[in-house]
């Protein structure tokens, strides 16, 4: 199988990350339910890998990290915690639903600061135009999962920063890939998954918190910690962690972040953007294939989304799959992103590369689109 689809999941992984979740079904229990070694280890396990990506995000403090289940649990969290019921957010033209439903199930006010495709400039102006002191907080991805678009997230900070309303980015697409430092952005929150460019488990995601800012727990109970209060401890991470950590997730998601540390999310990110260059060239050339992507990639990550005129992305996808690619096809979670782009009543096939990905396997994958264009 050539495997493109890792802006849903990495598929191939450091061969560590196995081995880290082997070791931590065979010898780790649960962090702060203890003092025998099953559970020491656990904690060291899991106050490694938050100091791991404390160090990658610029953080001081790695009790900011919270582990969460995924980026959508995360979103959550930083979205409940700072938009009321019917409150305020101006979002970008390019969210997921993760930030979208959450947003429309608490009866939100939205405002979408919509922009062209590939346009970082116009979407700064788009967000400059719509935060104001009404604002209860400003949310924009990084990079659209759909079209690997660079967002201005460093603008929109600073237009945030300079306007007093709470930032949340999320980081789905761009955590281990493109750098952040969460202290010079001055982000309320930053969300981001663990099983994709950190290339984690599934069921593994982190929050980052900003120094201050309130945060509202989803769940309550068990935290190993003041076990003899009712409510839920006033410190991070304890507040947002009831219940029991998934230390085999954890574990190999250490294994990951540190994998991504040590080959530099500047050299990920330029092997991701070599293939996805070199795809996006080779299919234009094709009869009938619009390929969604600026020649150069300026303003773009390793993901290439294109339509055929001879057969819908959901046929096309399934034709692909049927000759051992993977790839995504539809509208990909998010709609806001394809009404931006003018895709929304048919969607795109995408393709998103990984550190593991091959420039032979895209001249293969090349091989097939050539005999399903006519």
């Amino acid at each position: 199988m050539i495997y493109f689809d890792s802006a849903a999941t990495t598929f191939q992984k450091p061969p560590a990350v196995a081995v880290a979740v082997a070791e931590a079904l065979a010898a780790m229990s649960s962090p702060g339910r203890g003092g025998y070694p099953e559970a020491m280890r656990a904690a060291d396990a899991a106050f490694d890998c938050r100091s791991e990506l404390a160090g990658l995000y610029g953080l001081a403090n790695p009790e900011r990290v919270v582990f969460t289940l995924n980026a959508t649990h995360a979103l959550n969290i930083a979205i409940k915690s700072l938009v009321p019921p019917g409150g305020r957010a101006v979002v970008s033209g390019y969210e997921h639903n993760a930030v979208t439903r959450p947003l429309s199930a608490l009866g939100a006010q939205v405002f979408m600061a919509s922009a062209p495709l590939f346009s970082p400039e116009a979407a700064a102006e788009a967000f400059s135009r719509l935060i104001d002191e009404k604002t209860d907080a400003v949310i924009c991805n990084h990079v659209s999962n759909v079209f690997g678009f660079i967002q201005p997230v460093e603008a929109v900070a600073a237009l945030c920063r300079s306007r007093g309303v709470p930032l949340i980015i999320d980081a789905s697409q761009s955590a281990g890939i493109l750098p952040l430092d969460m202290p010079s952005l001055g982000a309320a929150f930053i969300a981001m998954p663990g099983h994709k460019g950190l290339y984690g488990p599934q069921g593994t995601g982190v929050l980052l918190c900003g120094e201050g800012v309130p945060v509202r727990t989803l769940l309550e109970g068990g935290t190993g910690s003041l076990s003899i209060q009712a409510e839920m401890p006033d410190f991070l991470p304890d507040r947002l962690e009831a219940g029991t950590h998934n230390m085999p997730g954890i574990a190999g998601l250490l294994a990951g972040v540190r994998y991504v540390r040590e080959r530099g999310v500047e050299s990920i990110c330029q092997q991701e953007r070599r293939l996805a260059q070199m795809a996006a060239e080779e299919l234009r050339r094709l009869p009938g294939v619009t390929v969604y992507a600026r020649p150069d990639l300026h303003a773009q990550a390793g993901v290439v989304s294109f339509t055929t005129q001879s057969l819908p992305p959901e046929e096309l996808g399934m034709a692909l799959a049927e000759r051992g690619v993977a790839v995504r096809a539809g509208l990909h979670c998010a709609p806001f992103a394809h009404r931006s782009a003018g895709t929304l009543e048919s969607g795109t096939v995408r393709l998103s590369f990984s550190d593991f990905n091959t420039k032979e396997e895209v001249e293969r994958f090349l091989d097939i689109m050539e005999g399903l264009v006519p």
